[in-house]
């Protein structure tokens, strides 16, 4: 349910959000920060040419691609090879592949699509059930699904099952990972006592590479911003007397996310225009950290400037995490918390 507070401060760890599964699914559009997002505003890096093809394909994909010309009177150019069912963008974080995802989205017509994080599928999995959720999504013209993860066996299989059973009744996929799809878990479970289910996915899917630097560090110079307690609670104040701020110990945020499900994380932030932290403490429990990762892409997607003092927001999780099978998850919300504490600058 939306928070009732036009302004002032509030604080997460009082926050315990319910949504209902028919919810879940109507939500399921993409973040309003690519809510225009279209072919035409996502903006290649000349310096990598995987990006302009990556795009070229998805247009194709999308059925916006040039038709073909004639090559002589009465000929025309051969006919492409037909296209799979999906397509898997796979690169590193930070070069456009959600933009390029929500340009799918907005571009394919069709009267029935969805745009998720890999998260909101597996969650509306649980809240619906396998075989309500198989009903509810059959003949629908597009599965988008951002962050393609394979944390566990559980997920590999649900979601295995699911996207075979949607491509078979015509369901078209679009995926995003920083991971090819015949890698996906390897380092965080047993991939091989599952490599027939990923390969079968896989096999679903065209694999486009899209190379590049991360945008959101081209302008930024430096770590993450860290704010004084003095600065921290005149920035907090600011941002509440003209909204919603929240204003949390950092500890206390790691220990509540542990009792609210990752796909009930949007509802925390609900109706905020900062999101304020202190005293932020380096992360050494995987659990906590993968929660916490899970809270900044929905505070990534919703664009709320993040306000922190402690540890500055790029050191927090601990350097063993960083050269594990998690390594490209946190590096993700490393490259999104410095953009989200950089912005509060301009504000």
């Amino acid at each position: 349910m939306t928070q009732q507070i036009s302004t002032g401060v509030v604080h997460l760890i009082e926050r315990t959000p319910s949504v209902t599964g028919p919810e879940m699914l109507a939500s399921m559009t993409p973040p309003p920060q690519f809510a225009s997002a279209t072919f035409e505003t996502y903006r290649a890096d000349p310096a990598y040419p995987s990006q302009e093809a990556a795009k070229e394909t998805l247009q194709r994909f999308a059925g916006k691609s040039e038709p073909a010309r004639k090559t002589g009177l009465f000929r025309r150019a051969p006919k492409e090879t037909p296209m799979k069912p999906g397509v898997y963008l796979d690169g590193g974080f930070g070069v456009g592949k959600t933009h390029l995802l929500a340009s799918v989205y907005h571009a394919l017509p069709a009267r029935r699509k969805y745009f998720g994080s890999f998260i909101e599928y597996t969650a509306l999995v649980g809240a619906l059930g396998y075989r309500n959720t198989v009903d509810l999504m059959r003949g629908a013209d597009l599965l988008c699904i951002d962050e393609f993860e394979l944390d566990d066996p559980g997920d590999t299989m649900v979601m295995t099952r699911l996207l075979g059973e949607l491509v078979a009744s015509g369901t078209r996929l679009a995926a995003t990972s920083n991971t090819p799809p015949n890698a996906l878990g390897e380092g965080r479970f047993a991939a091989q006592d599952f490599l027939r289910e990923i390969h079968a996915m896989s096999d679903s899917f065209e694999t486009l590479r899209i190379d590049g630097v991360d945008y959101r560090q081209r302008s930024i110079d430096g770590s993450a911003s860290v704010l004084e307690d003095a600065e921290y609670d005149r920035r907090v104040a600011d941002a509440a007397g003209d909204g919603v701020a929240s204003d949390d110990e950092f500890s206390e945020v790691i220990r509540h996310l542990a009792k609210v499900h990752p796909s009930r994380y949007i509802r925390m932030i609900d109706g905020l225009d900062a999101v304020g932290l202190r005293d932020v403490r380096v992360l050494t429990d995987q659990s906590e950290a993968l929660r916490f990762v899970a809270f900044v892409d929905r505070v990534y997607d919703a664009q709320l400037p993040v306000l922190a003092t402690g540890v500055p927001l790029d050191s927090v999780f601990a350097e063993e995490m960083l050269g594990g099978g998690y390594r490209k998850k946190y590096l993700r919300a490393v490259s999104r918390l410095n953009a989200l504490t950089h912005s509060t600058r301009a504000a």
